[in-house]
């Protein structure tokens, strides 16, 4: 059996990122069958046992994530000239008030605070972002099954043979598109459920059965609904709350 990467294992077992398993590695705080291993690069056989630390587990479990209700015209990661990012909406003065979390904002929960997924400059609704690279991983890692849910709002004609298609048999980027849900939500808005997270996907799927999207709003991700959620303000991820 071939020895892999400790901080490759840690991230695939979802105990925290790369970035964050070599630090803990650094400090002590991963264990290997019951031993310390501070050496990086280590390596060692997958039937092996990783636990990691009480100091790590403290650590992450200090780390926040935020729900933000995006508004159009703000970008989710970098940002883009004459554009803001979602991030800066993240104030005091944003803060849900109906926020049922015992967490109050400091300019300091900032750091390290990035979004888990893209939501288009043009669309609205739930972006995620966090401090945590277990959520990261499970929300935009290569095989993450969470769902994400949008209402999207069309114009033009679909057949039932291009529902169809939409629901499983479209190619974007050379590349056939997993399963999708997707089912008339009203008269002009059809309701998406996507397991995958291309660039603008679901436009871009629109455009090939003949439609035009004029409005998408991501209404949940996995177990987590944006609700009631103001547009333009932002709440705490709950203690009771999993993707």
């Amino acid at each position: 059996m071939e020895k892999i990467r400790l901080s490759k294992l840690m991230s695939e077992q979802g105990l925290c990122s790369r970035r964050e398993a070599d630090s803990y590695i650094e400090r002590g705080w991963v264990l290997v069958d019951g031993v310390p291993v501070t050496e990086l690069g280590t390596r060692i056989l997958p039937t092996q046992t990783i636990t990691l630390a009480a100091a790590a587990q403290n650590r992450q479990e200090a780390r926040i994530t935020i729900l933000l209700n995006k508004p159009v015209g703000f970008v989710s990661g970098q940002p883009e000239k004459n554009y803001r990012p979602a991030i800066t909406l993240i104030t005091a003065e944003t803060h849900y008030a109906g926020d049922p979390s015992k967490l109050r904002f400091d300019p300091r929960q900032l750091r390290g605070l990035a979004p888990a997924g893209r939501l288009d400059i043009d669309s609205t609704g739930l972006l995620v972002l966090t401090q945590d690279g277990r959520i990261a991983k499970q929300l935009i890692g290569e095989n993450s099954q969470v769902e994400k849910e949008y209402l999207v709002r069309v114009t033009g004609t679909l057949s039932k043979q291009g529902l169809a298609l939409l629901n499983h048999g479209l190619s974007l980027d050379g590349e056939a598109l997993r399963p999708a849900e997707v089912s008339w939500q009203n008269r002009d808005q059809l309701r998406f459920v996507l397991r995958q997270g291309k660039k603008r996907q679901i436009r871009r799927m629109c455009e090939l059965v003949g439609l035009t999207a004029v409005g998408l709003k991501r209404v949940r991700i996995g177990r987590v609904m944006l609700g009631d959620l103001p547009g333009g303000q932002w709440r705490y991820l709950r203690e009771d709350e999993r993707f």
